[in-house]
């Protein structure tokens, strides 16, 4: 291979990449970085089950009133359906909002959907994460 070609990087290393990209932004509250992944018509569905649109998102980042501390995405599950991709993660984040301090583990569904030759997020699912202990753990 010679130096003006660079190495196939596959699907899955690519949005394993957006996604701890998608992290780091949030956890830095970049709000411009952040409306980088996001689609126009990104929404996301808290665990309570409330929608909650971009501009609203956006806007209490920028404002100050959601503050991340941290946040990763650890046990990615990537499943690609053409120019969608499912990307599931368990998330950890700890911050700050409305000055009430929060630490959360989710199951976090991101969908992407490929448009001009990079991934946008149009969905993020959140389900509260308790690890429950089976017969089989000790």
């Amino acid at each position: 291979m010679n130096s003006a070609q660079k190495p196939e990087v596959s699907v899955e290393t690519e949005l394993s990449e957006v996604q701890r990209s998608f992290d780091d932004a949030i956890a830095s509250n970049d709000a411009a970085a952040i409306d980088r992944f996001l689609a126009a018509d990104w929404v996301i569905i808290d665990p309570d089950g409330s929608v909650i649109e971009r501009s609203r998102f956006l806007e209490v980042i920028r404002s100050g009133v959601l503050k991340h501390d941290w946040m990763e995405s650890k046990d990615l599950r990537i499943r690609i359906h053409g120019a969608v991709a499912l990307v599931t993660a368990l998330a950890s984040t700890k911050g700050v909002f409305m000055g009430q301090v929060f630490a959360t583990e989710e199951r976090a569904t991101d969908v992407y959907v490929q448009r001009d030759g990079r991934w946008e997020c149009v969905i993020t699912q959140l389900t509260r994460y308790a690890k429950k202990r089976g017969a089989a753990e000790s």
